[in-house]
């Protein structure tokens, strides 16, 4: 029988990350993302599977106990809000440089500074470039609903331990706050130490009689031994951008105009589809699912396709400048988004597009 629940974001992916065998959290309330961290405590893990929930003194305390949980090979998690993953960013850069496999969620608040509590969009160049020091990416997940952020626990631990990444998991003061159904599937078990050791050799579990310390860091002063380090992390982001984009189409096949958008905003566009084609306005959707990897060459499918892109976000403009990238000049893409945790209806969205492709293409002017 099917377990079906009405869930918060915050707590589908609490009990995602449970239910994906993780083996420990530690993590630090900030709102909007608290109930991960409550959820947790109240439902026990460390009774159904043996799972450690550990509130800790502060953000840079909970990214380091993940360093020292993923250095053994656990499959462990902490999660924030903006604010707080900034505090991270140089352990996350160490668990790069280290190669060590994590799960990250990020519910973004507005900002910069504290900001506000109100859901935001305005933390996507801190994740998908690299928000620490060095030469790195993580892999970018953005879920639209409350069962992705439930299903995105195990696809995140499973690709994070398949190429010894940092997964973040970008949502939104929005998806981690509303309710919606859940189907929730069955638990799967924890890995023994003993298959932990078996399957990644490169963890560090004490120094043993036959087997050499295994000393992981990021360290390394030797200049030419460095860059071959940064070269293999290059290839294997290459590798990422090879087999992991994800993405959604939503009436694409027939779209003259289209909107670019995730998470949040991608629901709110949905609407304005809606809207505008009950107009007679063929417009479609590219919902990025990856943001790292981005899905540069749908953006440039499309772009040979459509007269016009609209890239919606809760921000100022930033993954505006990889839907360009896709586009390569090959069609006009425009921004509207809300700040300060603002989100915009769909009627504005849709008379964002007609203000900037359709009214100023039934003057006689080209949008190229």
């Amino acid at each position: 029988m099917e377990d079906i629940r009405l869930m918060k974001g915050n707590e589908a992916i609490a009990e995602g990350v449970i239910r994906a065998g993780s083996d420990g959290y530690f993590g630090y309330p900030i709102t909007p993302q608290s109930e991960v961290l409550e959820y947790l405590m109240m439902n026990k893990p460390e009774e159904r599977t043996g799972m450690v929930v550990l509130q800790a003194e502060s953000e840079i305390a909970s990214i380091n106990m993940v360093y020292g949980g993923a250095a053994c090979g656990k499959r462990v998690m902490t999660s924030s809000s903006s604010p707080g993953i900034s505090l991270m960013q140089e352990g996350i850069s160490f668990m790069a440089g280290t190669e060590l496999p994590c799960l990250l969620l990020n519910v973004v608040r507005g900002g910069p500074g504290l900001g506000t509590i109100q859901p935001s969009q305005s933390d996507y160049f801190q994740a998908v470039k690299g928000g620490g020091h060095g030469d790195y990416k993580m892999i970018v997940l953005a879920p639209a609903s409350v069962q992705e952020m439930y299903d995105f626990a195990k696809l995140g631990f499973d690709l994070a331990f398949k190429y010894r990444i940092q997964v973040m998991i970008l949502s939104d003061g929005a998806i981690g706050q509303m309710m919606e159904k859940v189907i929730l599937d069955e638990q799967r078990p924890r890995m023994t130490n003993e298959e932990i050791i078996a399957k990644y050799p490169w963890t560090t579990h004490g120094k043993t009689p036959d087997r050499e310390r295994n000393i992981i860091t990021s360290l390394d002063l030797d200049p030419i031994k460095q860059e071959k380090i940064n070269i293999h992390l290059q290839e294997k982001f290459k590798k990422v951008a090879e087999n992991e984009v994800r993405f959604e189409r939503i009436n694409c096949d027939d779209a003259e105009y289209l909107f670019v958008a995730y998470g949040s905003s991608s629901r709110v566009c949905q609407k304005a589809i809606q809207l505008g084609r009950a107009k007679g306005i063929k417009v479609g959707l590219l919902r990025p699912i990856t943001l790292f990897p981005f899905p540069y060459d749908e953006v440039n499918k499309l772009s040979k396709q459509v007269k016009g892109i609209l890239c919606v976000e809760m921000s100022a403009g930033q993954m505006i400048e990889d839907v360009r990238l896709g586009a390569n000049g090959q069609v006009k893409v425009e921004h509207f988004g809300r700040l300060g945790g603002i989100i915009p209806a769909p009627d504005e969205v849709l008379h964002k597009l007609g203000e900037h492709f359709i009214n100023e293409q039934k003057h006689g002017r080209s949008s190229n």
